[in-house]
């Protein structure tokens, strides 16, 4: 009798355009447990890909992208729906996730056995389904806003990672100051992989939770945070403005990424609002990351 075929999850694609890939990524968000979006060509369309642990409903996720076709005025995209292959993830960080170094932040995966460049900071992050590996623009963005935090002596004692993904935004602030963490995420996975790699770096201070964004009320008992992460997508950072200003301590900045270019001005107006102003912005491959306080 053949072994039953090991399955590695879900995959949800659809092809938008460029203007609209936004909304289909936020249709197709609560259906599974992580987001990405793809620019393809020119830039006039882009791939969005949803990535799940578990069987999505077929009927919903095509329910909720052609709801959001019609509500744009345009032709609904084909959705497809596979199943994943079983991934032995150490094997695909060697193929897939050569080490890299961005500003002061060497990334290598745990097949990397050779000494980190000297006077580097070290993180050890191994391939998973939780976002966040170092090779995508908005971590780069939130790795180099970390890096240019430092040199200015800027010295947080609590730091908030608000959509953690894997936690390797959390890692670096953890090796870049003295410092407590707190990761938080919606996806208990993410937190489990952002536990995972606390573990492998060796940072005790840094702790892990899944649960409601700042609604958490662990995520209100241990601020006010001087400085607090956040790399999700643009509408939820308009939507949390409000509460990150109330969960950031006076003088503390904010490390907002996961918008592109185009999205900037509603992400910056809706902090504005709350009088956080920009302080400084890393532009990377279409994507920016903002630096307000």
């Amino acid at each position: 009798m053949s072994e039953q075929k090991r399955i590695g999850g879900y995959r949800v694609e659809l092809e938008v355009p460029a203007e609209l890939a936004l909304d289909f990524a936020e249709a197709i968000e609560p259906h599974v447990s992580a987001v990405a979006m793809v620019e393809l060509g020119e830039g006039v369309t882009w791939k969005v890909e949803g990535f799940g642990e578990s069987q999505p409903d077929r009927a919903a996720v095509i329910s909720a992208v052609a709801l959001t076709a019609l509500s744009n005025g345009v032709a609904e995209p084909e959705t497809r729906i596979e199943v994943l292959p079983w991934t032995d993830w150490l094997k695909e960080n060697r193929r897939r996730f050569p080490p890299i170094q961005i500003g002061r932040y060497f990334i290598h995966g745990s097949h990397h056995q050779k000494q980190p460049p000297s006077g580097s900071i070290p993180l050890l992050i191994d391939a998973a389904i939780a976002f966040g590996s170092g090779e995508h623009a908005t971590t780069r963005g939130c790795l180099m806003a970390a890096g240019a935090t430092a040199k200015r002596r800027h010295r947080p004692f609590r730091v908030l990672d608000m959509g953690c993904g894997s936690g390797i935004l959390g890692v670096a602030a953890a090796k870049s100051w003295p410092c407590r963490v707190l990761l938080s995420d919606i996806d208990p996975q993410a937190r489990d992989v952002a536990r995972d790699n606390t573990r492998l770096n060796r940072v005790p201070a840094v702790r892990a939770i899944a649960g409601p964004g700042y609604r958490n009320p662990l995520v209100t008992r241990k601020g006010p945070y001087d400085l607090i992460f956040a790399n999700i997508l643009a509408r939820p950072l308009c939507r949390m403005a409000k509460d990150l200003k109330r969960h950031l301590a006076p003088g503390g900045i904010a490390v907002l990424s996961g918008l592109t270019a185009r999205q900037e001005k509603w992400v910056l107006s809706a902090h504005r609002a709350q009088r956080l102003y920009l302080k400084r912005r890393i532009p990377q491959d279409g994507w920016h990351t903002l630096v307000v306080g």
